[in-house]
């Protein structure tokens, strides 16, 4: 499928050869600039909900081939606070712009964006469904961690109830031949829905409680905060913060080259202990951010093809 024109909403939208395509181009940018591929375009980016690392990587992304940015990062100096709706919001900022990045607390919210805009909508998350630009920069990750996406162990833990990326992430690998580790507790663990999905792929997983039971198992271990914003009984949020706090100790109940992944920003699930080790992958995961966006940018504006 042609990637011109399209939006990027949900990673369920992707083929496996869609998938592969972004992550080859993503390669071929970060291994030769493109400084004038964006050259005289505009990106509106609209934040309707707090980011630092999607929001500033797509900027980021942008100005390294030639594009312009438009946008907010609030909506308190927006017309929003005026009671204009989202649709109006989005086509009147199509008039200036040749892609829109989106980011907003509603789910479904990215697809009535799409539908509303003339020009392509790329989803920069939309409350706890999807997030497809960071399941595409993941999978980069654990392509230049590992050397390949097929035959791996990939364990997610903490809030795999509420976390977009890893809803997404967990569509995405279902493409490639892998087995998938849920730890979480009971209150947290991944929904039903995405379960069923993979049993009708025939993908195998596992559900487990105790990440040192498991953690000799994996090759890949997607770290989560417990996300606050999430929960609407603050009792529950407090009961379960914390669950999962992993340091350089962990490592002796791994294999060797176990990398560590994280879509970031951690709060105290991840010790400053294991940022200096070899199996710490979760910067270098942020910074993968760019040429991952570049390509997708390039991508649905026929820019690249």
């Amino acid at each position: 499928m042609t990637f011109k024109g399209r939006s990027i909403i949900s990673i369920r939208d992707f083929s496996k050869q869609d998938l592969l395509t972004v992550l080859s181009h993503a390669k071929k940018l970060e291994k030769t600039p493109q400084p004038n591929l964006m050259k005289n375009k505009v990106m509106a980016t609209l934040f309707f909900e707090p980011s630092t690392r999607t929001r500033l990587s797509f900027v980021s992304a942008m100005e390294k081939i030639g594009g312009s940015i438009l946008g907010f990062e609030n909506t308190d100096t927006t017309s929003v606070t005026k009671g204009e709706t989202l649709w109006d919001t989005i086509k009147m900022v199509d008039q200036y712009a040749d892609v829109i990045v989106m980011r907003h607390s509603i789910e479904g919210a990215a697809r009535l964006a799409s539908e509303a805009s003339a020009v392509p909508v790329i989803n920069a998350g939309d409350g706890a469904n999807q997030h497809p630009t960071q399941t595409l920069l993941d999978l980069y990750t654990i392509q230049k961690e590992k050397g390949k996406l097929d035959g791996l162990n990939v364990g997610f833990v903490g809030d795999l109830k509420y976390g977009r990326t890893v809803h997404s992430l967990c569509i995405a690998m279902s493409h490639f031949k892998t087995k998938m580790f849920f730890i979480a507790p009971k209150a947290l663990q991944m929904p039903k829905s995405y379960l069923e999905d993979l049993k009708k792929n025939n993908i195998p997983y596992v559900l487990e409680e105790d990440l040192e039971k498991v953690a000799k198992d994996m090759d890949i271990i997607y770290m989560t905060r417990i996300q606050k914003e999430r929960f609407t009984d603050p009792v529950e949020y407090n009961k379960l913060k914390g669950v999962y706090q992993i340091d350089a100790s962990l490592l002796k109940h791994t294999k060797k080259n176990v990398s560590i992944l994280h879509p970031l920003p951690r709060v105290d699930e991840i010790s400053t202990d294991l940022d200096e080790t070899p199996n710490a992958a979760y910067f270098r995961q942020a910074g993968n951010g760019v040429p991952v966006r570049q390509a997708i940018i390039g991508l649905v504006t026929g820019k690249l093809k």
